[in-house]
Formats: structure tokens, sequence, C-alpha cells
């Protein structure tokens, strides 16, 4: 395959912009920028002008979750409570369970409760996540299936003045509900991740890095391998509860293949902004798993060969896991670990260098900083806030920021967390000028962010994020360049093409 006419942003310093683009078999093929091929006959595709891109890798993701979560009621979007229950009041009748996601009641005049639940579900069992995935709002019938079996280290079950659970359940309280939900048949599964996929081929998305080990995604993704060949690169999670296992079995990191491999383990240190269990310096917050316990878990998976993923929103949780990471690796050196702190959402100035002197990658998403900004400062006040996303603070010290979504959490669009990381604005361009504007990325780091850089958190910077010759040819293209567009119409940029190891997956059939 040759594409030519275009401008092919590469991504490699040594040739960052061509015209053309040369594809042979799977890979990258010399003669990048011109129509000297070795190639015989290729198909030659006239780009007409259009932009190419590295494919986009989604560094934080939860793809069964939000697969699944397509059939659900979506609360995205919902600005009260009335209007969130008149969504539940029209999903009433028509199965055995009410499941939705998507409501935060962060601005919400008027708190959810069971009783308002109950009010337009009868005895139809109601389970709703939050936007965040941290919190559950469960009726009444819903809650009488645990049989006030609810209480769990790390979980918070929110009880009104008769110490009476108003229905809100939030992390691992939250989490261990799943006990109760309808079993989800593996066929089931495969379907609803099939199309899933196909999903994320058209928006551009090549990679991600998957977060949903825990409820058996590695199997799903085998098993849509096995089958009909995924179409998705994945590097994939597992919850620590499992480094036991791996140990005995010797498993180590890049099990696997080019699409789909064992990557790292992942923890949750506290929670969210949004459900108010970010683990603060002032006290504030749920710490999910002790500093005794993480601290294990590090030195144990280091022995082991297993980067390590910890979630850290707070300024507290980030501080004792960089505090971990530094003693762990004094008592188990090693010299290229690649741990990461998921989100790290709010940093407190004296610990944004120790990312870099500790070699700790920050995975953050730019599009939590679009859709929390207006809360993040309610939640944490005007000095806490001057770490919060410090994307610019952070890329002076010379890390490198992986790029993400956090879908179902945020949508499945590169282009947003692109978008907000160049502006700090959402899509109608609040605030003007920018949110705390000196924290923004260049559009090349903005695009790094979701190329290269989550190659590298993966191990993957030899074959993966950049358009070089013998790379994996992994590519978008796209109907602007959005290298130099104004950045109010990046968010209309369209995806025209991807292609995945010289395969062209979306439009399908082509």
């Amino acid at each position: 395959m040759i594409l030519e006419n275009g401008v092919v942003r590469t991504m490699d310093p040594a040739l960052p912009v061509a015209r053309a683009l040369a594809i042979a078999g799977d890979r990258i093929a010399g003669g990048v920028g011109t129509h000297e091929t070795a190639l015989p006959t290729p198909d030659v595709i006239d780009l007409g002008g259009r932009c190419v891109v590295p494919g986009f890798t989604d560094s934080h993701v939860h793809f069964p979750t939000w697969s699944l979560g397509q059939r659900d009621l979506s609360l995205d979007g919902v600005r009260t409570l009335a209007e969130a229950l008149d969504r539940v009041r029209r999903e009433a009748g028509r199965g055995d369970w009410i499941r939705g996601q998507g409501w935060r009641s962060a601005d919400w005049e008027a708190q959810p409760t069971k009783e308002a639940l109950d009010a337009v579900t009868g005895a139809v069992p109601a389970a709703l996540w939050a936007k965040d995935l941290h919190s559950l709002w469960l009726n009444s019938a819903a809650l009488a299936l645990a049989g006030g079996d609810l209480e769990v280290d790390g979980g918070v079950v929110e009880r009104d003045e008769r110490g009476e659970p108003t229905g809100v359940l939030r992390e691992e309280a939250a989490w261990r509900f799943r006990e109760w939900f309808p079993s989800v048949h593996e066929d089931e599964w495969l379907e609803v991740t099939r199309a899933g996929v196909k999903l994320a081929s058209s928006r551009g998305v090549t990679a991600v890095h998957d977060k949903d080990g825990w409820i058996g995604a590695p199997g799903i993704f085998q098993r849509l391998h096995e089958r009909e060949g995924l179409t998705l690169r994945v590097w994939q999670s597992l919850p620590w509860r499992k480094l036991p296992e791996l140990e005995a079995l010797g498993l180590r990191s890049g099990f696997g293949d080019d699409y789909l491999r064992l990557g790292y383990l992942k923890v949750f240190m506290d929670g969210t902004l949004g459900s108010q269990t970010a683990w603060m310096l002032d006290g504030s917050g749920v710490e999910i798993t002790s500093g005794e316990e993480l601290a294990e878990i590090v030195r144990r998976a280091a022995r082991a060969g297993w980067p390590v993923a910890v979630h850290a929103i707070g300024d507290r949780a980030n501080r004792e896991v960089l505090d971990i990471y530094e003693a762990a690796l004094r008592q188990v050196p090693v010299a290229d670990h690649r741990f990461r702190v998921e989100h790290a959402q709010i940093i407190h100035r004296q610990d944004i260098p120790r990312f870099a002197q500790l070699g700790v990658i920050p995975s953050m998403q730019g599009s939590h900083q679009s859709s929390d900004a207006a809360m993040a400062m309610n939640r944490v006040g005007w000095t806490r806030v001057q770490g919060a996303y410090a994307w610019r603070q952070l890329l002076n010290t010379g890390v490198v920021i992986p790029n993400g979504s956090d879908f179902p959490v945020e949508r499945v669009n590169p282009l947003i967390s692109f978008h907000a990381s160049l502006t700090r604005q959402d899509a109608n361009g609040w605030p003007a000028g920018g949110w705390f504007p000196d924290e923004r990325m260049s559009r090349q780091e903005a695009l790094l962010s979701m190329t290269l850089w989550p190659a590298y958190a993966a191990f993957q910077e030899d074959v993966l994020g950049t358009l070089t010759p013998g790379k994996y040819a992994d590519f978008v293209v796209l109907d602007q360049d959005i290298m130099t567009c104004a950045p109010e119409r990046i968010l209309d940029t369209r995806v025209v093409m991807t292609v995945l190891g010289g395969r062209v997956v979306y439009p399908v059939g082509q």
C-alpha cells in the first residue's frame, strides 16, 4: 500500500512530516516520504491532502465494562435529580433489572437516595453507576439482595441520620455489590466487546491499556482473538491479587503476542473527586489500599517482573504512592520499571518533581480536566487546584504523560483529550482562554501523549507510536490536519480510515 498526496505526521524526529507513506505487509516500509518503494504493484491511495497520524492509543480504559454498558441506561449529562429519575422512569418495566451509568450529583440540589429511586422503579432492582464508576446508587429492591451485607474495608456505605443505608455505596462497597448483579454469559461478553472494538476503530483507536483484568478481560480478548483476530492492540492489566498465581506460574509482564499482552498490575490507593473519596492531605477521602499492603505488592511485583499502576487522585494518595515506590525501589532496584500512577489529578507542588526523579509515569486523561474543572475547584480549593492536571509542570521535569479517556467515564474519542490537552477547555470553549492555561501541552506533546508516550509506557516504543520504517503500520487518516487547524475546529475532525498492521479496520470491508 502507498498513501500519497497527503500530510503524514510521522512523529519521528528524523522526518516529522512526509507527503507519502509506504506499507509492506504489517509494517511501515522504506520510502516514507517519497514514491520510491520496493513493493510490487502496490495499492495506491490518494489522500487528497488529508492528514495521517500514528494510531491513537488510549492509555486508560475499561473496555469490556464500557462495551457492556452500551446496553445500559445512560445518565450522562443529567443536571438534576429529577432529570435522572425521569430517565429511570422511562426505563422501568423493560426488564427484570434496571442498570445505568453516568450520573454525577456534585451540582444537584437534592442528592440520590433509595427512596427517590423506589418511587419510579417499584420492586424492580435498580443499580446506577456514577460517572466515575466509584459510586453506586441502589433502590430498596437492589439493597435487599445484599441482605445487609454491605460493609467492606476500603468501602463506604452512606447512611442517614437513623443509621439506615441511603442507597449510595462508594469504592469497595460499590464494587462488591457486583456479586448481586445478573451474571453475563460468555457469548454476551464476546458480542458486546466485538461491537466495542469496531466502535473504537471508527474513532481512530488502534491500541488500549485496559484495566478490566479483574472481570476476565484477558479471556474475553483472547477468545475474540482466537475466533476472528483482534483488530485492536491490548496492553492488559491484572488485579494485584493475582500476583501469587503469576509468581507460581512464572509469568512475567509482556507475555502474549503483538495484539494481546499481559502488561501490569493494577492497584487502587484512593477514590475520586466526584465521589468525594479522593484521599487528600487535609485528611478527607478514602484510603482503599493500606500503605503497608501496597509496599509489599510493589516489592513482590518488582521481584516478579511486573510493572505496577496505582490509581491515585488526591494529593495525599499521590504522595503516599511516590513514597512507597521510592522505598520499594531502594529495596528491590529495577533499572527500567516504568511504574505508573493512574490519573495523578491533584499533586502537591513539592511532589511534582518526584515523578521524574523516580522514573514514575503519570498516566493522565485530558478529558478529565475538561469535564471536571469546575468540580475540582469546588472540591479542593484554590491552593490545591494549582497542582491539578499539572501537565506543563510535570512535562518540564522530563516525564512523559500517556493520555487517555478512562472510558466509559469519558467518551471514546481521542480528539477530546487532544483538544483538552491543547486548550484546557471543554467542547463549548469554556472557560475562555483555558483553565489554568499555563498548564497546556503543545500540539506536538498532545499528539505524542496518545501515540509514542503510551507505547513507551507499555515497553513498545520500538514497534509502535511513530510512523517509522520497521514499526507496525498502525495509523489513522483524518479529514483535516489537527496540527494546524484552528483549535475550535479540532473536535469537528472526522476519522476517514483506521489501519492496524497494514489492514484497514475502518471503514469495515474496505
